[in-house]
């Protein structure tokens, strides 16, 4: 199993992980190690996308509608 150093980490991002890790009752390495896991694991929605695309053919055929709308300036008063 590989270890790593976080450098330069803000108080109170520390504070945070250690008071979750109390609520979740482990170790703040616990609580860090297992939020690294899940987010590393999570899948990326863009290449979820594009095997969804590839697993239907693809999109190369598909019709692209013109824009022809203006875009609007906002008008904040």
């Amino acid at each position: 199993m590989s270890s790593i150093i976080v450098r330069g980490l803000d108080d109170a991002v520390k504070q945070q992980l250690a008071s979750q890790a109390k609520e979740h009752g482990r170790s703040m390495e616990a609580e860090v190690r297992d939020i690294l896991t899940k987010a590393a694991r999570r899948p990326h929605i863009g290449m979820a996308l594009l095997s969804a695309a590839q697993d239907v053919g693809g999109v190369e055929g598909l019709p692209v509608p013109a824009r022809d709308d203006v875009a609007r300036a906002v008008d904040f008063e």
